[in-house]
């Protein structure tokens, strides 16, 4: 795994605000923890271009200082038991990790 800065972009419809408040509550102490940081959250996107599937709802993206950071983030079984609120109260469109630039010397 590379020590480069990775990031995690989510694209979550929510559909349960007060269930995901209680995701929101526990989301924040776990990412510190393991050196995550928000960068931004946007519920009103604006889309530039058309794809095929279009996009709607909250995007979240936040990063780690390296992949293996990331892989402790979502393994670490107090936020498997959190992310179980993610799920029962948000259609995920996608939760993806996006390797950063190697950094040049």
């Amino acid at each position: 795994m590379s020590n480069s800065p990775v990031y995690v972009l989510a694209n979550l419809v929510i559909k349960n605000s007060e269930r995901y408040r209680e995701y929101e509550k526990g989301f924040f102490p776990l990412l510190k923890r393991h050196e995550g940081k928000l960068i931004t959250f946007d519920d009103n996107s604006i889309e530039l271009e058309k794809g095929e599937v279009g996009l709607s709802g909250r995007f979240v993206l936040f990063s780690f200082p390296s992949e293996e950071k990331a892989s402790q983030w979502y393994e670490d079984p107090e936020y498997r038991v959190l992310s179980e609120h993610r799920h029962a109260s948000t259609e995920t469109q996608f939760l993806r990790l996006i390797h950063g630039m190697p950094s040049r010397k």
